[in-house]
């Protein structure tokens, strides 16, 4: 069994503004005042879910996340109302009907068996709350297209083969069907946002943060830098900076559902 990447919360923390306006996106349709409880599933370093004390200030909020390093951030956030706890999305259960809002953005995508979780997220909200998911569906993207073509080659793919796979994700209909089933209503769309980075090969900076490091980290420290040279390469022909930055098209997917009372 493959382990899961030691995240680097630095790292990951590169164009945050740009990886912070899905989050913004998604969690401004949850249509919701009166809410006490807020669980944020795959929280990260912290960033994202502290403004949600902004959106919802009378609510208790618990992010949840199982790195380490990514809680060790996060937790200059945390106060009297948000806290938070190492956990696995997968086995993450609360007592049936008593939590308002669960989050979970840009989490979901790692897990093949997702949809599966998502009966048990709807059991957890109380009659009337909802739930809140994002995830990127950019996987046939360039920068994910070339990172599985590099490394399934010599003398890569010993090590880098199977950490550059990535289970198939759902798309907005498929959330639609599942949470329909559980007596949700459901607001489903994709977006594709063109983010403008600023900075020298920045689509490689931003994959570093996420997509692309299982990959980078499966490799020995040698075949890493080599890797990292030549994956930079081909992305810098995919992705030319011009004088106003590097344009990076990223299709993202989201489903708001609100549990019926």
């Amino acid at each position: 069994m493959r382990t899961s990447p030691v995240w680097n919360p630095e790292q990951y923390g590169t164009y945050a503004d740009e990886r912070g306006r899905p989050y913004a996106d998604l969690v401004g349709r949850v249509r919701s005042d009166d809410v006490r409880t807020v669980v944020d599933l795959g929280c990260g370093p912290g960033g994202l879910t502290v403004t949600l004390r902004q959106v919802w200030p009378e609510a208790t909020i618990v992010g949840v996340d199982n790195s380490p390093q990514m809680l060790a951030a996060a937790e200059e956030f945390a106060d009297e109302r948000l806290s938070f706890e190492l956990g696995d999305v997968r086995e993450w259960a609360a007592e049936p009907g008593s939590i308002d809002v669960i989050v979970t953005n840009a989490t979901l995508q790692w897990i093949p068996e997702q949809l599966e979780l998502l009966p048990g997220f709807v059991r957890a909200l109380r009659a009337g709350g909802w739930l809140a998911i994002q995830i990127p569906g950019n996987g046939n993207a360039p920068s994910h297209a070339i990172l599985r073509e590099i490394a399934e080659t010599e003398p890569y793919a010993e090590y880098a083969k199977d950490a550059s796979l990535r289970p198939d994700v759902p798309g907005p209909a498929e959330y639609v069907d599942v949470l329909s089933a559980e007596g949700c209503v459901v607001d489903a769309w994709e977006t594709t946002y063109f983010h403008l980075l600023q900075g020298d090969n920045a689509v490689l900076e931003w994959v570093k943060g996420t997509g692309a490091r299982p990959v980078l980290q499966s490799l020995p420290d040698d075949l890493r830098v080599r890797f990292e040279a030549e994956y930079g390469a081909r992305l810098a022909e995919a992705y030319p900076q011009r004088d106003y930055g590097t344009l990076l098209p990223f299709r993202r997917i989201f489903a708001v559902a609100q549990k019926r009372a």
